[in-house]
C-alpha cells in the first residue's frame, strides 16, 4: 500500500523543498555579499507570513494588495538589519557579525510574539483547497501556487543577476570585495541590497506556505535550519546548489517521513546536513578554496 504512495510523496517533497529552496536563496544572497550566515533569514519568513496574515484577516486587503505590501515591508525590515547593526558594528569580524544576525533574530522572533502572541496562525489558500487528483496523488491548489512561484522567483533572479548592471555588480562583490570596491562599485549599497532581497525572498517563502500548513513567532527558527541545510547540501552560496539541494532536500525529507516515521521528519533535515559535511563538504555546487598560507 505505501508503494501507492509514491506520487503523493514525491508531490509533498517537491513543496516543502521549494520553500527550503527559497530559504537557502536568501542565505547563499547574503553570504555571497558579505561572507556571513545570516541566522535571521527564518525571521524574514516568518514575518512575511504574520504580515500577510494581518493584513488579510485582520485588514480584509485583497491578496494581490497584501502580497507585495507584506514583501515590501519584510525588504524594508532587511534593510534596516543592514544600516543599522551590521553596517554600524564596530569590528568586520565574521564571527562577530554572525553573532549580529543572531540577536537581530532574537530580538524579531520576541517582537513577533508580543504582536501576534504565542497562538498559531492561519493564511486562507489563495484559490480554494479543493485538490486535483493526479495518479496517485492529491495536488492542492496552494502547491501549484507554490511552484509557479518559486518558479517566477527564480527566473526573475537569475535574470537580475545575469542581465542587470547592478546584478552584475553584486556578483563582482561576492566574487572579490576590494577588487570590486578598486573599480568604483559602492560596496556597502551592494551588502544593503543583498539583505533587502534576501528579506524580499525570505517573505515570499513565508506567505506561500502558510496556507498549506500555520505560522508562528517562532517557526522561522526550524524553516532556517532547513533551508541552510538545503544550501549546504547544494553548496554554500549557489542558486542552483540552492536549488536543487532545496528540493533534494524536501523529496528526502518527505519519503523519509513516509516510509520510515513522520516523527523523524525535522530530523532527516540534519542527518542529511551531517552526512554532506561528512562526505562532501563543499556539497553537490560548492568549490573547494586553496589558499596559500
Amino acid at each position: 500500500m505505501i508503494w501507492n504512495q509514491l506520487p503523493q510523496f514525491l508531490v509533498s517533497g517537491i513543496t516543502s523543498g521549494s520553500i527550503y529552496a527559497l530559504i537557502a536563496l536568501g542565505f547563499g544572497i547574503i553570504h555571497n555579499a558579505t561572507g556571513i550566515v545570516n541566522f535571521a533569514q527564518g525571521e524574514f519568513v516568518m514575518l512575511g507570513a504574520m504580515t500577510m496574515i494581518s493584513f488579510t484577516r485582520g485588514m480584509e486587503m485583497p491578496i494581490f494588495v497584501a502580497f507585495p505590501l507584506a514583501v515590501l515591508i519584510v525588504m524594508g525590515v532587511g534593510w534596516l538589519m543592514e544600516i543599522g547593526p551590521v553596517r554600524r558594528a564596530r569590528s568586520n569580524n565574521i564571527l562577530i557579525l554572525v553573532m549580529i544576525t543572531v540577536g537581530a533574530s532574537i530580538t524579531m522572533r520576541e517582537v513577533a510574539m508580543l504582536i501576534w502572541g504565542k497562538t498559531p496562525r492561519i493564511l486562507p489558500p489563495f484559490s480554494g483547497d479543493d485538490p486535483l487528483v493526479w495518479g496517485n496523488a492529491a495536488i492542492l491548489p496552494q502547491t501549484l501556487w507554490i511552484l509557479a512561484i518559486t518558479l517566477l522567483v527564480v527566473v526573475l533572479l537569475g535574470f537580475f543577476f545575469s542581465k542587470t548592471m547592478v546584478g552584475k555588480a553584486m556578483r563582482a562583490v561576492a566574487e572579490n570585495r576590494r577588487g570590486a570596491a578598486l573599480i568604483g562599485i559602492a560596496v556597502h549599497r551592494m551588502t544593503m541590497l543583498s539583505f533587502v532581497l534576501s528579506g524580499g525572498i525570505g517573505a515570499v517563502a513565508g506567505i506561500i506556505i502558510t496556507p498549506i500548513t500555520t505560522m508562528s513567532y517562532s517557526a522561522g527558527v526550524m524553516l532556517a535550519l532547513k533551508g541552510f541545510s538545503a544550501a549546504i547540501l547544494g553548496g554554500y552560496g549557489s542558486m542552483k546548489g540552492a536549488i536543487v539541494g532545496g528540493l533534494l532536500l524536501g523529496i528526502l525529507e518527505s519519503f523519509g517521513a513516509g516510509f520510515v516515521s513522520s516523527a523523524y521528519k525535522d530530523a532527516f533535515a540534519f542527518l542529511v546536513l551531517l552526512l554532506v559535511l561528512f562526505v562532501r563538504p563543499t556539497g553537490l555546487f560548492g568549490k573547494a578554496e586553496i589558499k596559500r598560507v
